[in-house]
């Protein structure tokens, strides 16, 4: 009878409950200019590289300071981006979907003044903390996946991928000089837990070499049934070894069949796939979300390998910085990436970004829906 002696009425259960089951609405942390004209705005226009202004039909208007940071912060770091939140505009502050934070206030005249401010905060090797831009016609913040520094199966990583890119490119990040928007994306492996497969410009881990097998440990750590069930092209089917006269119930991998895609190893991890000659990056290009001018669309292979070299990959971002060169010189205004490589033909977009075409590059699969499926809101007859 303890929970009737506490108060608690069993015809009222949630009368006076407190509970920290799920997460509080959010509307409790909108700004409040944000939270009083909420789904009632008339446009919104960027001022300046990273400024923002967004205005409701009730006149009133919110001002917007995007800078880029890290994927993977440590609790200090958060901290301090919570100290500039509480000190310039009352704590507000969002993360957007591509790492960047956007602090919001309510006069225009801070705004440029807090953009000035946070260009200004570097860390001790020099680095700015928190660079202002990625809006407009620029390259926005990299979105990426967990690399090395988390993930069980990446080909190549992320945060060092990401950062030297982000270093050859930071010039486009800061202004709004290109042709339209560039969106970068990084992931790690084929599973792609990134958005590779509809960004401008993608930058995608791939293993080449099947799984070892580690024959004498894989039954003691491994089910050998589940490990068989998560291949996705039956590549993996239950064997036996002999080794040093003794015989242990292990697996064996048809090669041609195996694709790379790590899900053995996530199930059993007596099958490693990384490996340092056959793990590399490809590049993608031309992928896209926005409806705008031409329906989206899926970027494609330009660069079928590129060895890691880390910690700077400086093969890769030679290429990424010579397909943005010849995208900003050779586009129309408003283009994006990929309408400009279908405008002047693939076949010439090779050429201007100087190079290799393979047969290993011609893309002719089309999945029946490819004919039968909207695939857009554009118009369609």
């Amino acid at each position: 009878m303890a929970f009737i002696s506490s108060g608690y009425n069993p015809e009222k259960p949630m009368e006076n409950r407190i509970t920290d089951i799920g997460p509080q609405h959010f509307t409790e942390f909108l700004q409040p200019v944000i939270k009083k004209n909420f789904g009632k705005w008339l446009y919104h226009e960027i001022l300046e590289a990273g400024v923002l202004k967004h205005v409701a039909e009730s006149g009133d208007a919110v001002y917007t300071v995007r800078c880029g940071t890290a994927r993977l912060m440590t609790v200090t770091h958060i901290r301090e981006i919570c100290d500039i939140a509480d000190e310039w505009c009352g704590g507000y502050l969002r993360f957007t979907t591509r790492n960047n934070i956007e602090f919001m206030l309510e006069d225009e005249a801070k705004a440029l003044e807090l953009k000035k401010f946070l260009n200004g905060q570097k860390f001790s090797g020099g680095s700015i903390k928190f660079p202002v831009g990625g809006t407009g016609a620029g390259v926005t913040n990299i979105v990426h996946t967990q690399g090395w520094v988390h993930c069980h199966t990446p080909a190549t990583d992320a945060s060092g991928t990401v950062k030297a890119t982000m270093d050859a490119v930071f010039d486009q990040f800061t202004d709004m000089k290109l042709p339209a928007p560039v969106r970068i994306s990084m992931a790690c492996c084929l599973n792609m837990c990134g958005a590779v497969h509809c960004s401008d410009i993608a930058i995608l881990g791939i293993h080449r070499k099947p799984p070892i097998i580690d024959h004498k440990y894989l039954d003691n750590l491994c089910e050998i049934p589940l490990a068989v069930a998560a291949c996705p092209t039956g590549a993996v089917r239950p064997s036996k070894v002999e080794i040093d006269g003794e015989t242990y119930k292990t697996v064996a991998i048809k090669e041609e069949r195996c694709m790379f895609c790590g899900n053995c190893y996530t199930m059993c991890p007596s099958l490693p796939l990384a490996d340092k000659e056959g793990d590399g990056i490809a590049l993608m290009v031309g992928g896209k979300v926005s409806n705008r001018i031409t329906k989206p669309a899926f970027s494609k292979v330009v660069v079928p390998f590129i060895p890691n070299n880390p910690p700077r990959w400086p093969e890769m971002t030679d290429v990424i910085t010579r397909i943005l060169n010849a995208y900003s010189e050779g586009a129309n205004k408003y283009e994006r990436l990929g309408d400009w490589a279908a405008r002047i033909g693939w076949e010439r977009f090779f050429e201007v970004c100087d190079l290799e075409f393979t047969e290993h590059l011609i893309d002719d699969f089309r999945d029946p829906a490819y004919y039968t499926w909207r695939q857009t809101t554009q118009f369609k007859w």
